[in-house]
């Protein structure tokens, strides 16, 4: 079964089928975060995914309950992420289980605008 993860401030959507996920690449796991970056959408991750810092920090404003709580790792991270909420994920570590659609909004300051 398909899900949508809609990222804002930009509006926008991405259809999930998790039976044709891609592999995960570069310590992604088939999270938040590589499903963005595998759409176009750009959020900076310093660490390359491994929940060795905070910079992919992003806040869950819909759907929450279908992404497993976080780790104590994650958890941590977040201590120094800027802007934590209730609802902040490391975009690494939050994998969907697609038992419901997810608005993500990613922060201004971790938005990468630079392309290379």
């Amino acid at each position: 079964m398909s899900y949508k993860i809609t990222f804002q401030p930009m509006g926008k959507t991405v259809e999930v089928d998790p039976t044709s996920l891609k592999e995960p690449r570069d310590g992604l796991r088939g999270g938040i975060l590589q499903l963005a970056l595998e759409s176009d959408i750009d959020i900076d991750h310093a660490c390359g995914g491994i929940a060795a810092c905070s910079t992919c920090h992003v806040i869950v404003k819909e759907g929450g309950a279908s992404i497993p709580e976080a780790s104590d790792d994650e958890e941590d991270m977040l201590d120094s992420a800027p802007g934590l909420t209730l609802q902040s994920r490391l975009a690494c570590q939050a994998v969907p289980d697609g038992s419901q659609d997810l608005v993500v909004e990613i922060p201004s300051w971790n938005r990468n605008l630079v392309k290379e």
